[in-house]
């Protein structure tokens, strides 16, 4: 059964779960419906790209830490992108990245899940223009969805959001909703937070 989050919320992965050690966290959302006039050019597509930045002591320690399009799977094998969806069209997942908590080596205590928008600067595109945003964690041994949360904020004007974490606590891993948008024109900029 999932539970679903509301912002802020923390909530265990393994205290319950004895021998979760494989997940999938699935990142989601949706372009607003936007009517557009016969002779309107069509915008360009919304490209959401999803990241993960392993921390050490709560702190991003090298640029091989951030797994995400350009960085597929982490150094250790414990983080792996599934790869880039360029649109976001589709139903479900629009990104997913999986994770084998046993192989997380114990340097790391926090896995920080963000979104931002491909050249929003550029396209002049901000989470406005994004619906229906989520983050799900699944266990992956059952392949059954754990939790859910909805972003359901107002985002307009910010390009980036920090969707959630997982970090390690008195030897069990627990996620924290975060949802906090942020104007980071890029990923370069947004990495620059946790460092």
């Amino acid at each position: 059964m999932s539970v679903s989050l509301q912002k802020g919320q923390k909530v265990s992965l393994t205290k319950d779960n004895a021998g979760l050690s494989r997940i999938l966290i699935g990142l989601g959302w949706d372009e607003v419906k936007q009517k557009k006039g016969f002779f309107a050019p069509k915008p360009a597509a919304i490209d959401c790209d999803a990241s993960v930045m392993a921390l050490k002591e709560g702190k991003l320690r090298g640029v091989e830490d951030v797994v995400y399009f350009g960085n597929l799977r982490h150094k250790s094998g414990a983080i792996q992108h599934m790869g880039d969806n360029l649109t976001g069209a589709g139903d479900g997942d629009d990104e997913q990245i999986v994770v084998d908590l046993t192989k997380v080596p114990a340097e790391y205590d926090k896995l920080v899940f963000v979104v931002n928008i491909y050249q929003a600067v550029q396209r002049k595109q901000d989470f406005g223009l994004i619906e229906n945003a989520f983050i799900r964690i699944v266990d992956g041994q059952k392949n059954q969805e754990m939790l859910r949360y909805n972003l359901s904020a107002e985002y307009a004007g910010m390009t980036a959001v920090i969707f959630g974490e997982i970090y390690r606590y008195n030897n069990e891993w627990k996620f924290n909703a975060i949802g906090q948008g942020t104007t980071d024109p890029g990923l370069n900029e947004l990495v620059r937070r946790f460092q």
